[in-house]
């Protein structure tokens, strides 16, 4: 995996002031906290590339009455796990750091941490103001001693893995360019709650905690996609007994329908700027094609016309294509047309159904399920424009579906069964060249992951 780094110093306090500058102008399965090094990992610097940043993160001082103590173990423990999950930092926590004897004196003590093989220092401290929980962390260039980032945040207790999540993102930014993801949410169905045929949609956070059901219709609900600006979720639900399009609000929690009409609606899918769905729908006396509608259900139309099934759309990140799954050539494949329904091109070339279009954020990847025998399927992801294409999972060991990007298009999370026996599916997530896959759920089966936009 490589990550994207628009430039890096001489020393890293020069050269990231340089860098932040420059952008200014512009706009005008899991590691321990212990981890050696990742060797392989090399992060693009211009046209060269660099190893992960080795980054000293000593103990965590907390001043915390007893009332939040677990705040803070609460905040040092996702705080190191989402710099680990960034695949960023080589990370030397405190059992490493027990080696050195600090003297209290910051330029000999920074020569310490740097004799381990560190160039940066992560210090945070956390205490309490007025019943709230104040988490402040910064980070130093430990070859200059200048400070690179200072960040405070204030909340309740039940904020304290947010402000981590949100802190580990800054820094993720600081180091490369790119806003982390610790603070991003997925989207899932899941059959957990008795009996099993019930399927309701759950919110996670990326690192897999805090899972939360966000509807409640004691029905079959599924195919969760996020609206652009993450303050919503459509979803295809069976809530009036027949298949149809739902949207829930996130902050009130009010549930509305989008379209109900008709034998079969699923399969939402929003355009860019959050005002149009395209969803697969029956046409009367016929077969399934891709519409689309507004966001209230109004403008209702048609944008396949074809004698096969049109299926699970994706709109572009552009806005200008749609994604989607077609048996017109006699099997299942990813084809993409303009939003209007015209210049269909076939893009899957490779195995004989492919299912569950997904576009990475920069629009110039689609990864899809591609079957890799009988009953499995992998993961591929392929270039839009070369149309070169990659297998990215192994279905001798497993079959896995319904990929999706996350934000900064350096991850997929999926849902997979693992194993001969191909037991419960699970959602999982990986690197986007398919490396350090690691599980997310582990109660009852769960499916088709759909990853939340940044949220401002």
């Amino acid at each position: 995996m490589r990550l994207l780094v628009k430039a890096l110093p001489l020393t890293l306090a020069g050269l990231l002031l340089a860098y932040l500058g420059h952008a200014r102008a512009q706009e005008g399965t899991a590691q321990s906290a212990d981890a050696a090094p990742d060797d392989e990992l090399r992060i693009t610097v211009g046209s060269e590339f660099r190893s992960q940043f080795r980054l000293a993160f000593p103990a965590t001082r907390s001043a915390l009455p007893s009332s939040l103590a677990d705040a803070a173990a609460d905040i040092d423990s996702t705080l190191r796990q989402d710099l680990l999950n960034s695949r960023a930092f080589a990370v030397q926590g405190p059992s490493a750091l027990a080696v050195i004897d600090l003297t209290g004196e910051q330029g000999r003590d920074f020569e310490l941490y740097r004799s381990l093989g560190n160039e940066i220092l992560l210090q945070i401290d956390i205490v309490a103001e007025d019943g709230k929980v104040a988490l402040e962390g910064r980070v130093f260039d430990l070859a200059s001693g200048d400070s690179l980032l200072g960040k405070r945040y204030r909340g309740e207790r039940s904020a304290a893995r947010r402000m981590a999540h949100t802190l580990a993102d800054e820094i993720v930014l600081l180091f490369t360019g790119r806003r982390g993801v610790a603070a991003t949410t997925l989207a899932f169905y899941s059959d957990r709650q008795a009996p099993k045929q019930i399927k309701e949609i759950y919110l996670m956070d990326a690192d897999g905690r805090n899972q939360r059901p966000i509807t409640a219709h004691q029905t079959v609900s599924l195919s969760p996609v996020w609206s652009p600006k993450g303050e919503a979720v459509a979803y295809t639900s069976f809530f009036s007994s027949r298949p149809g399009i739902y949207l829930v609000d996130l902050i009130s929690g009010r549930k509305s329908p989008i379209v109900t009409g008709g034998a079969f609606n699923a399969s939402p899918s929003f355009s860019p700027d959050g005002g149009q769905i395209a969803f697969a729908r029956r046409i009367p006396g016929g077969n399934i094609e891709i519409f689309v509608t507004d966001r209230r259900g109004g403008s209702l139309r048609q944008v396949t016309h074809a004698r096969g099934i049109d299926t699970n759309p994706a709109w572009s990140p552009t806005g200008r294509q749609i994604a989607f799954t077609s048996n017109r050539g006699g099997s299942p494949q990813i084809y993409v047309m303009d939003a209007e329904g015209t210049d269909i091109r076939r893009i899957s070339r490779q195995g004989r159904y492919n299912d569950g279009a997904a576009w990475s954020p920069d629009g110039e990847r689609i990864a899809y399920a591609q079957r890799a025998g009988r009953e499995r399927f992998d993961i591929v992801v392929v270039d839009v424009v070369t149309g070169e294409s990659r297998q990215l999972t192994q279905g001798s060991r497993g079959s896995y579906e319904t990929p999706t990007f996350s934000p900064d298009g350096l991850k997929i999370a999926y849902a997979g069964k693992y194993g001969s026996g191909l037991g419960a599916t699970q959602i999982y997530v990986m690197d986007d060249d398919g490396a350090n896959a690691r599980r997310l759920t582990s109660e009852g089966n769960n499916f088709s992951p759909s990853w939340s936009p940044y949220v401002p």
